[in-house]
């Protein structure tokens, strides 16, 4: 009984041109009590993995975390399978704006002691008193008021390339980061503002917003949806956009277009631009923003140092990397020396 991937990244993508099939890339989370997460991680994969199903799936006590991908002509069925599990019934999937064949290539379904990496103490606080649930309608009369602080509940790397007017945009370079801080600098507004929230998909949010509530703030909201669903309400229903730029997301997409603003900076010539690279020389793999000029100059890579091993025979490459760890700078995201126009 296969519980694994077992192709590699080539080998599936080699599968997915060949096939010429299109697929869906899809987000959804849902909070919920779930008794023996491996047994249901296990479930999960044997059976996304008959529907073709690729992406990265976070399973927890609390409930369940997935960014996937998977083929248009089995989403009938991939839906039907989550209807079938009791507290997935009719969950919101957030279905990407900008679709992509190749956003996922691996099935990857772990266990995790949260789905969000949020550093909170759970029992501290009750959870499920979250905060009002808005539209985009709804979100866009919110933002105008000025009685409204709005914030980016995201890392400082997502809101760099695309976030919404006058929103405040917590410099940090983890969500856990942010409570505190968010917490803290609002706090002379705890009863006499509207604290309007927003992330990628609404998954922070509705950790936060329960967390500020046992903070004492009086009047939380969160965008349903996120970003995600924003973007598409305001396409269905013909509403003012109020995002600007691109919205990050965690697949090989790295970015879906909101709006024409580019608001971010190429991180080595400080040209406009929005487009999010890892550095080509594996050992890094350094998170930052390159212009297609500096692409072609430095060959992908971030440094001149990195160019130079990315230059090597790859088993000498190989060789390098042998019994190292993984170079710090995978996790700076764009926060590098080497990078002279970082945010």
């Amino acid at each position: 009984m296969q519980l694994y991937n077992t192709l590699s990244a080539k080998e599936r993508e080699a599968l997915i041109e060949e096939a010429g099939k299109e697929r869906l890339t899809i987000s959804f989370y849902k909070y919920a009590r779930i008794g023996n997460p491996q047994i249901f991680r296990n479930h999960l994969f044997l059976a996304w993995d008959q529907m073709e199903v690729l992406g990265r799936i976070y399973v927890a006590h609390e409930g369940i975390n997935a960014q996937l991908s998977v083929p248009a002509e089995n989403f009938n069925s991939f839906k039907a399978h989550l209807d079938n599990i009791t507290f997935l019934e009719n969950v919101r999937l957030n279905i990407a704006i900008e679709q992509d064949n190749k956003s996922f290539l691996k099935l990857k379904v772990k266990v995790r002691d949260k789905i969000v990496a949020d550093g909170l103490n759970d029992d501290t606080f009750d959870v499920t008193n979250k905060g009002i649930h808005v539209g985009a309608e709804q979100f866009n009369q919110l933002i105008e008021d000025e009685n409204t602080v709005l914030v980016d509940m995201r890392n400082h790397y997502e809101s760099e390339i695309g976030h919404f007017k006058n929103a405040i945009t917590p410099d940090v370079d983890t969500f856990r980061d942010s409570l505190d801080i968010i917490e803290k600098d609002l706090a002379a507004h705890k009863e006499d503002k509207n604290l309007v929230m927003y992330c990628t998909g609404g998954i922070r949010c509705e950790k936060a917003s329960a967390y500020y509530k046992h903070k004492g703030f009086k009047n939380v909201f969160q965008l349903e949806g996120g970003i995600i669903e924003y973007t598409r309400q305001v396409c269905e229903k013909q509403l003012e956009n109020k995002f600007l730029g691109k919205n990050f997301v965690f697949d090989h997409r790295r970015g879906e277009r909101i709006s024409e603003d580019v608001i971010a900076h190429c991180h080595q010539c400080g040209k406009p631009c929005d487009t999010h690279v890892n550095c080509a020389n594996e050992a890094c793999h350094l998170l930052f923003i390159q212009c297609d000029e500096c692409a072609k100059e430095m060959n992908n890579c971030c440094s001149v140092d990195c160019m130079e091993v990315h230059a090597l025979p790859y088993e000498e490459q190989k060789r390098l990397r042998k019994g190292k760890g993984a170079s710090n700078k995978i996790f700076k995201k764009g926060r590098s020396p080497v990078l002279k126009y970082k945010k």
